[in-house]
């Protein structure tokens, strides 16, 4: 599916939780969170691999990357320097790119927050990485929080956290399965705002037979019929 602006805006208008319900990979850590908790990002994703205390490859990435990339960057093991701060963020913000999403820590939290630039990361630290151009790669294959991410991968996030889709994977259908969802959601809040509704059950899952049925009776039944009798 092409990433337009249209498929954009109707990304951020759905929480990435109801993707979640359908998806059984893709989704990194929860320990990448926003900068800020109102920061939502979408965007096709622009890929770096920096796991030293280098971080030339972000700024190459920075400048190489198409307006609406969210710049995803794997950083190993590192979980201390900090490879991007307010400075850093401003190009990124100046250039129009769509976000960015670290497996590390970042710095500058007060300037990040006020810049308002969706910035994801595993948490701050005071001390950063330097501009040697001795390591790091762009565009491959690379993994953030747990989850695999290739260059183009659709990245979505908010305050629960981040996950990575495919392309062929984000679908038309599964996109309207989770605009649905959400839709389900509002009418059922309105409901128990305007007419007291109570949860009583679900629609497609019996839970009240799941937990009371007599499964141990049912289970001696089948060893029952499933017995041999020698005699």
């Amino acid at each position: 599916m092409e990433f337009t602006n249209e498929l954009k805006e109707r990304l951020l208008k759905i929480a990435p939780a109801q993707f979640g319900h359908h998806i059984e990979h893709g989704f990194m850590h929860p320990r990448i969170k926003p900068a800020d908790m109102n920061m939502k990002i979408a965007g096709p994703a622009y890929t770096v691999r920096a796991t030293e205390r280098d971080g030339s490859a972000l700024y190459y990435a920075i400048m190489k990357a198409p307006k609406g990339s969210v710049i995803v960057v794997d950083r190993g093991r590192e979980d201390v320097f900090a490879i991007a701060g307010d400075q850093l963020v401003l190009m990124m913000k100046h250039r129009k790119l769509g976000g960015l999403v670290i497996d590390g820590p970042a710095t500058d939290h007060i300037g990040l927050t006020k810049l308002g630039f969706p910035v994801f990361c595993t948490g701050f630290s005071p001390v950063t990485t330097l501009c040697k151009g001795t390591n790091g790669v762009v565009q491959t294959n690379i993994q953030c929080g747990g989850a695999v991410v290739h260059p183009g991968d659709i990245i979505l996030g908010d305050a629960d956290g981040v996950i990575a889709l495919e392309p062929e994977v984000l679908t038309e259908d599964l996109i309207r399965a989770a605009e649905k969802m959400t839709e389900n959601e509002l009418i059922r809040a309105e409901k128990v705002e305007k007419e007291g509704y109570k949860f009583l059950k679900r629609d497609d899952v019996d839970i009240e037979k799941f937990f009371e049925y007599d499964k141990d009776a049912l289970i001696s039944q089948i060893k029952k019929e499933c017995s041999y009798d020698d005699k």
